[in-house]
């Protein structure tokens, strides 16, 4: 078995790998129908391709962050920051400079998009 990819082909195969797993499982109603010499492959090439894409890909998400969020909100929203900051309670400049990462999100600001947006509490307050 590889153990190591070096090159977007062998990704490709190894996920392709990856994939007929998943199929069998899926098709058998679960993993545990996958046998344990399946499950040991499947783990490994799991480990393989998430180095490599950690590692050439690059494709982590990206950190999230309290102004990546609301700004996510705003485009499922479909509303202009002059309407988010209304709907806030807050100044547009304010709001500008939050999202725009030259100032921090504050105690009002949180509280404001928890309870007008619905955005988890825990979630801001790990991401403060």
């Amino acid at each position: 078995m590889i153990d190591k990819i070096r090159n977007e082909k062998q990704y490709d195969e190894v996920m392709q790998l990856i994939e007929k797993h998943i199929t069998k499982a899926t098709s058998g109603g679960g993993f545990h129908t996958l046998s344990k010499i399946e499950n040991a492959e499947l783990k490994e090439l799991s480990a393989i391709a998430e180095r490599y894409e950690d590692e050439a890909l690059k494709i982590m998400p990206l950190p999230v962050t309290v102004p990546a969020i609301v700004c996510q909100k705003m485009q499922e929203m479909n509303v202009t920051q002059n309407k988010l900051a209304e709907l806030l309670g807050l100044g547009v400049a304010k709001l500008s400079l939050i999202l725009n990462g030259k100032r921090k999100p504050d105690i009002p600001f949180l509280k404001a998009i928890h309870e007008k947006l619905g955005i988890d509490g825990n979630l801001l307050l790990e991401r403060v």
